[in-house]
């Protein structure tokens, strides 16, 4: 039973397995068993395209025709297998069913694309070579060729006279390229040839043309091996025949060979010679595939002549790496290997579910490997590598499977994109809603919003952030940003996507003039609008300036933003003008470009060309192409004269060029330049006008120049605090060989900012910069790039920097002194009302009204963390003056307002309202040693005053009412009350111990005696601490009480002979002692109303303790308060009576030492134990 039990769990579980794995894997089962191939059919005729999938249930084929989807019609009908048939072909101007073909096979994995197939229309068009007529002499060779397109290719024949001439004969040869060759012409083979092409469709017939045949004159002179029809280059598909024709002559007849140029032998298998010398292979593959020489040579001699033809066999595409099927996670990265090849290459294309994939920023193509980076759950389909050339196409496929994982975090919310800059954007979000905490990177992706296959980029950052500033964006363009947000186990969904525009900036640069002139005194400016990339954002205006060589007075002209011409006029002849222009967008205007100059014309004249129309374009980065034309109305031209020179360089030398000279390319020349140039028309009547136009090189990679890649940033960035307000800011130029000038950019953030206001940027040609107006005691974030040629580094590495804390500027708040002893005084204070300022350090100055009129103060000092400090070792009736000032690493702040102490003798901390005195303007203040008294402590005194009087009326009347009992020569025992233990037993002392009660006081441990007098106060973090709780007593008596290790409850009470009887409790379930193990402590008191404990407090100043106060209260046992236990009454006395003769039996022995306990020592005196002992009541005898 157990073994089929295991048996059927294995079976099960086998099961499990294979439903998730099934639904992987099925998808490779979409697959083509049959794909369509090329049909050429006729008109009219019924075609079927096959194609048949096989795939996991249902699968669905559909048909597209040239990439378009097709629909099922009674002309186009989709047949139960997949195929497609079509019943009758329609092959018209208007409408034909020629095309591609391809079908697509779907299932709920994905979809697949077929191979292409091509439905042909069986045609042959009119030749296009017709055969020539010839004129031969006896015995030499004739060469008839036509050419025609037929599909499919054409069967070539000839007709002599219309009759059809044999294929071979011993002197007849027909090619199947359409050539016809004749040896040995005779007389009878003159006549009419022709050329028939036939194919399944049709047939055609070509031009006749005649045939000449001379009869011949005698013996022929010996001539050396003369080619006359050699092999062309030629090209065929894969496993087609192809012709090689080689057609000789000389005297004697040359002997033909072939052979290949790279001395591989021919292919013996598929190679035969046809005729008298032709080459023919058949079924060609890619190794005939070469240079094959045909050679003439004449027997018994080295006299020969050679012709070559290249071969090239043309090989379909095939996939040697196919992609691989994966699994990928959320955000994750998948790579498609996909290699083919082919004669032609084949061009390398991707499909998706059948259709071409979109490659955008995220998705992209990097030569034939598709690259999918952050991956979603759309990104899950079957993607196909397409490899086609013109002899075909082959598909490969692979899916894509996407994993998600349950627990991945959301997607972060609220994204806010925020304009900082012309080139920056300030990104801020919130954290994922749902499980942030596992939150460890986030990743921004940003793109261009507007025009296709934008680049993608990606910044990855940590989770300690919520914001980022991207830069390095492009101005006036409107960007798209979403965010990823990362943990161990997977990614987040991608974020909303947010749209935000750069701001304009000014232009990067002006446009290129051209400078032409119609008459004297004009000048017409020309200009190309600006690109995108250069205007930065909109054009408001153009601004022209010009001025004369020899004249500083500049004119100037505003063109509006839509024009690209302008003509001056009104200008002098022969004069040499110098003329530039800046551009504007609504942040202002661009630096104007340098002079351009050029001189008018000495007169207005007809008689001499006007300026050419000249192009001036950029072949590469050291080379210019000039392209001009003369305007057909001109004069004649015999010549031009071009120069041109760098911006700033002299001209030079002048370049004279025909007058069919059209372009000029100028060489030689520095990438990144501008230069200018000139050319003019030169006639029989002088130089015509003058055309003057600039032109910049771009940048390339040479010698001459630096690399175009971008420098590298600034390294060792330091920052160094100034001040609160500043901090300078120094690195080190990058190692990189450059000549050229350096700038730099700071960029300083406060960390943690969402306000792009808060973010600044400095501009420095220098290695160090001061940055000033910073919030002292903020950490800011520092970054460096730098500017070079037009290009930009990245930024440095990020540079953190706390900046110091400004100095104080206000004094210590609620400066307050608690007078704590004769001598002694207790100040304390708050720190400075001041945002972002850390105190280091206090200073409490104070001196006695005497020493501070001499000058002298005496300084105590505190760290920032203390509110508080001692004044000690003051003398009473001395007026003393306190101030305190805070101060950090930065400077010291402004002391308080003065604040008065007046020390008296008798007036310390026993008063539960001790005297103080502060800095606020509505408090007590000591003058003269009195008091000046609000209304509201006034109001407070009263109010207390009143309280302690009552009380002390009430007491008074209490003990009034009880009365004082008369002593008695014989004790009096009062029975227990029911609620106490019945087995408890006690031994009263005698007459004599019960006059000498007093005895009985409570002793004081050795540790609690003061004797230095020590004040008996406890000071702490927050003030003075008062002493209201009994419970502190405990602090100190934990050797004498330990409610924890104790099982029985102690409390301790006065013994008083006549009124107050001694008995003890037992805790509850605890076992009765014995009366001889009955202990009796004498420990502090512990009542409720007992102020005892509020005399043995800790102090922060001397550590030692003070119980003097105990002493005097634990002396006048009637300031305790006494209580009577509800057990006891009158009608008890059958208790009492029954306890007396249970202490009969002690009565000896208690006479002889009063307590059972104690023993006597060796003095035979009686000794008192002080070990754990039952705690001892006390009770007012009820009725004595």
């Amino acid at each position: 039973m157990a073994k089929f039990k295991m048996k059927d769990y294995q079976h099960w579980l086998l099961f499990v397995l294979f439903i998730p794995l099934s639904s992987v894997l099925c998808f490779s089962e979409l697959s083509f068993i049959t794909e369509p191939s090329d049909v050429t059919a006729l008109p009219k005729d019924p075609a079927v395209l096959d194609c048949q999938a096989h795939g996991q249930p249902p699968v669905t084929i559909k048909w597209l025709k040239n990439g378009v989807r097709l629909a099922e019609s009674k002309h186009v009908q989709f047949l139960p297998n997949g195929s497609l048939y079509i019943p009758k072909i329609k092959h018209t101007k208007e409408e034909s069913d020629e095309g591609f073909y391809q079908c697509l096979s779907q299932n709920k994995y994905g979809a697949i694309l077929s191979q292409r197939s091509r439905l042909t229309i069986a045609s042959i068009s009119e030749f296009s070579l017709h055969p020539m007529p010839m004129v031969v002499t006896e015995g030499c060779v004739a060469r008839f060729s036509c050419a025609v397109t037929s599909s499919p290719p054409a069967t070539i024949t000839w007709e002599l006279n219309q009759s059809t001439l044999p294929l071979q004969s011993d002197r007849i040869t027909v090619l199947t390229n359409g050539v016809l060759q004749i040896h040995n012409v005779q007389l009878e083979d003159a006549g009419q040839y022709r050329c028939v092409a036939t194919n399944i469709g049709s047939r055609s017939k070509s031009r006749e043309a005649t045939l000449t045949v001379n009869q011949g004159e005698g013996p022929k002179p010996r001539q050396r091996p003369r080619i006359i029809a050699g092999p062309q280059n030629v090209t065929v598909s894969l496993h087609q025949t192809v012709v090689l024709e080689c057609v000789a002559t000389g005297n004697p007849w040359p002997i033909i060979s072939w052979s290949r140029a790279d001395s591989k032998p021919i292919d013996v298998y598929n190679a035969k010679v046809l005729g008298n010398g032709n080459l023919v292979i058949t079924d060609v593959n890619s190794k005939h595939s070469g240079v094959y020489l045909c050679r003439a040579t004449t027997p018994g001699t080295r006299n020969y002549t050679i012709a070559a033809a290249n071969l090239t066999v043309q090989v379909p595409p095939s996939i040697v790496e196919r992609p691989e099927s994966q699994t990928r996670p959320r955000a994750g990265t998948a790579r498609f290997m996909c290699q083919a090849e082919g004669v032609p290459p084949p061009r390398i294309s991707w499909l998706k579910n059948g259709e071409e994939v979109h490659l955008n920023g995220r998705i992209k193509m990097y030569n034939s490997k598709l690259v999918i980076t952050q991956i979603i759950p759309e990104d899950d389909a079957i993607y196909q590598c397409v490899a086609e050339s013109e002899q075909g196409s082959v598909l490969s496929l692979a899916r894509l499977i996407v994993v998600m994982s349950e627990d991945r975090p959301s997607a972060p919310r609220n994204i806010h994109a925020e304009t900082i800059s012309s080139s920056a954007i300030l990104l801020a979000w919130e954290r994922p809603l749902y499980n942030a905490d596992k939150v460890i990177a986030y990743s921004i992706h940003y793109m261009k919003a507007e025009g296709l296959n934008n680049e993608e980029y990606q910044v990855v950052i940590g989770n300690d952030t919520t914001s980022y500033i991207i830069d390095d964006l492009e101005p006036a363009r409107n960007y798209s940003f979403y965010i990823v947000a990362y943990m161990p186990m997977g990614a987040s969904r991608m974020s909303d996507q947010v749209s935000q525009h750069t701001l304009e900036d000014v232009p990067l640069r002006t446009p290129e003039l051209s400078l032409t002139s119609h008459s004297s005194t004009d000048i017409q400016v020309s200009w190309q609008p600006l690109p995108a990339k250069v205007s930065r954002g909109q054009l408001s205006a153009y601004r022209l300036s010009y001025r004369t060589a020899a004249d500083n007075t500049v004119t100037s002209v505003e063109i509006p933003q839509n024009s690209t011409e302008y003509l001056l006029e009104g200008l002098q002849p022969d004069t040499i003008y110098l003329l530039r222009m800046a551009a504007a967008t609504r942040v202002g205007w661009c630096e104007p470009s340098a002079w351009t100059s050029h001189r008018t014309p000495k007169t207005s004249s007809s008689k001499v060309p006007s300026a050419p129309i000249l192009q001036l374009e950029p072949l590469n980065c050291t080379s210019i192409v000039a392209r001009w034309q003369i305007s057909p109305e001109s004069v004649a031209v015999l010549g031009y004269r071009l120069c041109y020179h760098e911006e700033g360089q002299p001209e030079q030398p002048t370049i004279q060029l025909q007058a069919q000279n059209y372009t000029y390319t100028i060489s030689g020349l520095d990438p990144r330049r501008k230069y200018h140039v000139k050319i003019l028309a030169i006639s029989q009547a002088g130089d015509g006008y003058q055309t003057d136009q600039t032109v910049s090189t771009p940048g390339c990679v040479s010698a001459r120049d630096q690399p175009t890649a971008s420098p590298p940033p600034p390294d060792h960035v330091t920052v160094s605090a100034n001040n609160s307000s500043a901090v300078a800011l120094r690195w080190s130029r990058p190692a990189f060989p450059s000549g050229k000038s350096v700038s730099y950019t700071v960029r300083c953030t406060p960390v943690g900012t969402h306000n792009a206001s808060a973010i600044r940027y400095l501009q420095t040609t220098k290695q160090s910069v001061i940055v000033q107006n910073l919030v002292p005691n903020t950490r800011y974030e520092f970054v460096v790039r730098l500017h070079v040629d037009q290009m930009s580094s990245p930024w440095s590495s990020v540079v953190y920097h706390r900046t110091l804390p400004a100095a104080p500027s206000q004094p210590p708040a609620a400066v307050r002194i608690t007078l704590i002893e004769d001598d002694t005084a207790l100040v304390s204070w708050r720190e400075p009302v001041e945002p972002n300022v850390v105190v280091s350090r206090y200073t409490i100055l104070y001196a006695s009204q005497k020493a501070w009129l001499g000058g002298r103060w005496q300084i105590l000092q505190r760290e920032g963390s203390h509110t508080m400090a001692l004044l000690e070792k003051l003398e009473p009736g001395n007026v003393y003056l306190v101030k305190i000032s805070a101060s950090n690493q930065v400077g010291d702040g402004p002391f308080s307002n003065i604040v008065e102490l007046v020390p008296t003798r008798g007036n310390t901390h026993r008063s539960k309202n001790p005297r103080h005195s502060d800095s606020f303007p509505d408090t007590t203040m000591f003058s003269d040693g009195l008091y000046h008294i609000d209304q509201r402590s006034m109001t407070g005194i009263i109010v207390g005053v009143s309280i302690a009087l009552s009380c002390i009326v009430m007491c008074a009347l209490i003990l009034i009412s009880k009365g004082r009992p008369s002593k008695s020569s014989t004790h009096k025992v009062i029975g227990l009350g029911a609620a106490e233990d019945p087995r408890a037993g006690l031994s009263l002392p005698n007459e004599r111990l019960t006059e000498n009660a007093e005895a009985l006081i409570p002793m004081i441990n050795a540790q609690f005696i003061d004797a230095k007098d020590g004040s008996n106060i406890v000071i702490n973090n927050a003030g003075l601490v008062s002493s209201k709780n009994h419970s502190r007593w405990l602090l100190f008596n934990r050797d004498i009480i330990n409610p924890d290790e104790s099982d029985v409850e102690r409390r301790a009470s006065l013994y008083e002979a006549g009124k107050t009887v001694l008995r003890y409790d037992e805790r509850l379930g605890s076992a009765p002692l014995p009366p001889s193990s009955r202990e009796i402590i004498y420990g502090p008191l512990h009542s409720e109303s007992s102020q005892s404990s509020e005399g043995s407090q800790e102090t922060g100043d001397s550590g030692h303790y003070s119980n003097e106060e105990s002493n005097e209260e634990m002396s006048n046992p009637s300031t305790s308060q006494n209580s009577r236990p509800e057990s006891f009454g009158s009608d008890d006395n059958a208790a009492v009576v029954e306890l007396k003769q249970s202490f009969e039996v002690e009565n000896e022995e208690m006479q002889r030492c009063p307590l059972h306990h104690s023993a006597p020592d060796a003095a035979g005196r009686c000794c008192i134990s002080e070990g754990s002992l039952p705690a001892l009541h006390t009770s007012q005898a009820a009725g004595s």
